[in-house]
């Protein structure tokens, strides 16, 4: 039961990142949630092009890293106690998806990305995906990340040459089983910008109410593999 836990807790955190990145560039006038440094590119866009939006995006990385460092604190103070760190840092992410999905539908949709009714939504759920970031580098730092792609794709590339250059059965750098894992990675990280398009174009932000859904089915998978940590 562990090990499932632990191979299907990342999944779980790449399928939830993709679905609020994606839910969350198309009502917030593109606004990235779960990769802030996107933000840098979108706001040049926004500020050439004149569209809205400018102000969540400069607001995004200091407020994702001042959650970052925040959540580090929290786990290093709960963990001195021994007290079950991830747990309870997941299922504060789970509140702030809920905040988050509760605006998105009292306040949205979000024609204007730069009224506070968009900034406020927008950066709790910013948030949000700062504390699963943080949860994920602190306590599943042997997992591949739940957001950052780029990365896990080209480890995907490199893995594939080296497995093309046959190596020796002995060799323990063989990329078979950590290529599989990222490429979960990947696959669940699409599957959620999918479902989260797909969702808003039928329901718009009322699309918001799948995310805390997933982050309770991750918190429940960390409860029941009954780790202290």
């Amino acid at each position: 039961m562990a090990s499932e836990t632990r191979a299907t807790l990342p999944l779980l955190l790449s399928l939830n990142a993709g679905y609020v990145d994606t839910a969350g560039f198309l009502s917030l006038q593109g606004l990235f949630t779960a990769h802030v440094t996107g933000n840098f590119v979108t706001l040049g866009a926004s500020l050439v092009l004149g569209t809205s939006g400018a102000v969540a995006k400069l607001l995004a990385l200091p407020v994702f890293c001042l959650v970052v460092i925040l959540i580090r604190l929290l786990s290093s103070a709960l963990l001195r106690r021994n007290r079950p760190a991830l747990k309870i840092i997941l299922g504060l992410k789970v509140v702030l998806l809920v905040c988050g999905a509760v605006l998105a539908i009292r306040l949205g949709p979000f024609p204007n990305g730069d009224a506070w009714q968009a900034v406020v939504t927008g950066m709790v759920l910013v948030a949000a995906m700062a504390v699963q970031n943080a949860a994920h580098r602190i306590h599943l730092g042997t997992a591949p990340p739940s957001t950052l792609m780029t990365g896990t794709t080209t480890q995907i590339m490199i893995d594939l040459a080296d497995m093309i250059q046959a190596p020796r059965p002995d060799d323990p750098r063989r990329p078979g089983a950590r290529l599989w894992r990222m490429a979960a990675n990947i696959g669940a990280f699409a599957a959620g910008c999918a479902g989260a398009a797909l969702l808003y174009a039928h329901v718009g932000v009322w699309c918001f109410v799948i995310p805390p859904m997933l982050g309770a089915a991750a918190l429940f998978l960390r409860v029941a593999e009954g780790e202290p940590a």
